[in-house]
């Protein structure tokens, strides 16, 4: 049997005024890695005489959240609100991510100091051509001290939230206790739990509401290429994961979504042009979670997640999507939609 193809929309333009209404004022919660990126800008004309690379002049440095921030930014730009918890360095780096969050209204409850750097990547970028990235970082997990006072802050963002987010990047925030702990309390609660998850812990997350690896991710976990066309691959996947939902993103394919219910839904991209595709993966990850707040189910979350994919992909870097923008490039898809032969 081959897989279906890819159908239209099924959310409504009113549906979608709805849940993006309704997530205004939503909690969410994300535990995972932080991270500071930073952006040099310059031309290059020569090469150094101290050895043989490029010389870049530097026109502008930029700064901007990554990793687990910029999915919190990402929430608070739809219009939720977010309470970012991780672990940063005793750094000026971490002072000024700390500054960063404050500034986008992020209540920086859930920042834990640690004697590690802060998770910093600075690129060097020449015209629009990135010529060398520079990473600052401790990625080995945190020691078990850290980790129980992590855990103590994430129990109480997630007690007054109404969405979990877990963002791995491999930095060393999401151990197994954090992870399993901060489940166990989201379960208790009985919100909607998202993963993003990495290779190192990729099948701890047992009891997750939507879990969403890229292809990538999900092979190099399973030591196999992952067969779409085969209607059994992904569902049997599914239930070795423990989860109730497994949306695998596909980049210009779209996602598929498959759900513990046994059905399968193709969601195609929405993307008119991919002007860069850092952060698109951020951008999925909130507006799940922050549907699923909003009464949406899998299906209609992931279709919202995919509209904001499409937008943020035509924009420059690690970039926010508000919900305006979310409905204008639904209407256009729309649009293209009923004037395709």
């Amino acid at each position: 049997m081959s897989a279906p193809t890819a159908p239209a929309l099924s959310l409504t333009r009113s549906r979608l005024c709805a849940l993006l209404g309704a997530a205004q004022g939503k909690r969410v919660a994300v535990v995972g890695d932080a991270m500071l990126d930073i952006y040099l800008h310059g031309d290059v004309e020569r090469i150094s005489p101290e050895a043989p690379v490029p010389v870049v002049r530097v026109r502008e440095r930029r700064l901007a959240l990554g990793g687990a921030a910029n999915v919190a930014q990402n929430v608070t730009a739809l219009g939720a609100a977010s309470t970012l918890v991780s672990a940063i360095g005793r750094d000026a780096n971490g002072m000024l991510l700390r500054e960063m969050l404050g500034a986008i209204t992020n209540d920086g409850a859930g920042l834990l100091d640690v004697s590690r750097p802060t998770t910093t990547k600075t690129r060097v970028v020449a015209r629009v051509q990135q010529v060398v990235r520079v990473d600052e970082e401790d990625d080995e997990d945190l020691p078990a001290s850290d980790a129980h006072r992590l855990m103590a802050l994430a129990r109480e963002v997630i007690a007054r939230s109404d969405a979990l987010i877990l963002e791995d990047y491999n930095k060393g925030v999401l151990v197994p206790g954090v992870i399993e702990d901060a489940i166990a309390e989201a379960r208790r609660r009985g919100i909607p739990i998202v993963v993003d998850p990495k290779f190192r812990n990729f099948f701890s997350y047992a009891g997750a509401t939507m879990f969403k690896p890229n292809r990538r991710e999900l092979e190099s976990a399973l030591g196999a290429t992952v067969v779409l066309e085969d209607p059994d691959a992904l569902p049997v996947t599914l239930h070795r994961l423990g989860v109730t939902n497994l949306l695998l993103t596909l980049g210009e394919q779209g996602m598929v979504l498959v759900t513990d219910q046994g059905s399968i839904h193709r969601v195609p991209t929405t993307a008119r042009e991919v002007y860069d595709v850092v952060g698109a993966g951020d951008t999925v990850t909130a507006y799940l979670a922050a549907m699923l707040a909003a009464g949406a189910n899998a299906r209609e979350a992931a279709e919202v997640a995919n509209v904001a994919a499409g937008v943020e992909v035509a924009k420059l870097g690690a970039a926010t999507v508000n919900s305006d923008e979310v409905i204008a490039a639904f209407d256009e898809y729309q649009e293209r939609s009923r004037s395709a032969p």
